[in-house]
């Protein structure tokens, strides 16, 4: 299978942006990791659930770099984000690095790291 890096990774920001569940039970892998810009871990499940309390208004990657190897990818890009979480505004510059796994003929993203950049 070959890896098209530009629509699994849209198609990750689009289920972000909108709270698509479905969407992402799919994408993610059964062992999804995600390291946030201050440390915490989230399995699937708890970054799935975040939703019940967190959405995003506006999610706009940029700087898009991909490495591609056999079955796997690792996706770096910048992310500006608007959000609110527990009724609170968020504005956040992260950089994020996806790695994507190919398993069972698809694509699934695997873990996901953000880092804090400066607010421009």
């Amino acid at each position: 299978m070959t890896f098209d890096a530009q629509r699994p990774h849209q198609a990750f920001d689009a289920a972000e942006l909108h709270g698509d569940i479905d969407a992402l039970q799919t994408l993610l892998a059964d062992d999804f990791k995600s390291i946030g810009e201050q440390g915490y871990v989230l399995d699937k499940t708890q970054w799935i659930g975040k939703f019940a309390e967190f959405s995003y208004s506006v999610l706009d990657s940029s700087d898009v770099q991909v490495s591609c190897y056999d079955r796997a990818a690792i996706v770096r890009c910048v992310q500006n984000t608007r959000s609110t979480w527990r009724g609170q505004d968020m504005a956040l510059t992260v950089r994020v690095s996806q790695t994507w796994i190919e398993q069972d003929e698809r694509w699934q993203l695997a873990g996901i790291q953000f880092s804090s950049l400066p607010q421009t």
